[in-house]
């Protein structure tokens, strides 16, 4: 379980989260909808501590890694997660089995003359094959969010978290991608969590939903529920994706 607590950050003076609180449960699907530019993929940011938070706990299994400045702790808890970064980030100079396999070397002691198969398993459970040899350059914007997935699961993570995933992607690909995400659950049984803007998406796919506004979450709530939502956030963001409330 990840729990989050009165969680806070801010930038130059703004406040970007100011109470931030929720349980994620093993096996659930979490996803994070707001506008862009109000803070979602800094609350993801400070769950793995790629940002350290000004204030609140986040504790993973029981640890509390908010505040602490061990890097032994830090590199132990961030095991358990994957991320799929918004762009993708993969290294144009490295091949694609290199870019899945590139997480194995600095996360876990797996001897690397197991990587090929590790990385062709990966690459399968995204519907790709025989493209380890191939460079970023060459694959399609689907291929490389395929990619970016697989070195997300090399290293058989407890966590994955998704920033933003579908971002300029047409329709086609989007499917492709919610596709994916619903499958990694179901497959590997990952808890998840999701931040976009996309709320046809998140309410497609989640467990449950939370609306970041203001700093903190305004609502929380499974798909049926949040449709129906009386808070005023809530039902203009609704608006403006075209959404009914039904």
């Amino acid at each position: 379980m990840i729990e989050i607590k009165g969680l806070t950050k801010a930038f130059g003076g703004h406040s970007v989260l100011k109470n931030v609180s929720a349980e994620i449960k093993e096996g659930e699907l979490f996803s994070v909808i707001g506008p862009s530019g109000i803070g979602k993929s800094t609350f993801i940011k400070c769950i793995i501590r790629l940002l350290r938070p000004d204030g609140g706990q986040v504790i993973v299994d029981g640890q509390d890694i908010a505040s602490t400045t061990s890097e032994f702790t830090l590199a132990r808890v961030r095991r358990s997660f994957g991320y799929l970064f918004q762009e993708g980030a993969l290294f144009d100079s490295l091949t694609v089995l290199e870019n899945v396999a590139f997480g194995l070397k600095y996360l876990t002691d797996i001897p690397k003359g197991e990587y090929p198969r590790i990385v062709k398993e990966k690459l399968a459970l995204v519907g790709l094959e025989g493209v380890e040899n191939l460079k970023p350059a060459e694959l399609s914007v689907g291929m490389k969010k395929r990619v970016s997935l697989a070195r997300s699961i090399a290293a058989e993570p407890k966590y994955i978290l998704y920033d933003e995933p579908t971002t300029g992607l047409d329709p086609v690909t989007t499917g492709m991608v919610k596709d994916l995400i619903t499958d990694m659950r179901a497959k590997l049984g990952i808890t998840s969590v999701v931040v976009t803007h996309d709320v046809r998406l998140a309410l497609e796919i989640s467990s449950r939903v939370a609306m970041l506004y203001g700093g903190e979450f305004v609502e929380v709530a499974e798909p049926d529920v949040f449709r129906r939502s009386e808070n005023k956030a809530v039902r203009e963001f609704m608006e403006i994706s075209h959404l009914s409330r039904k």
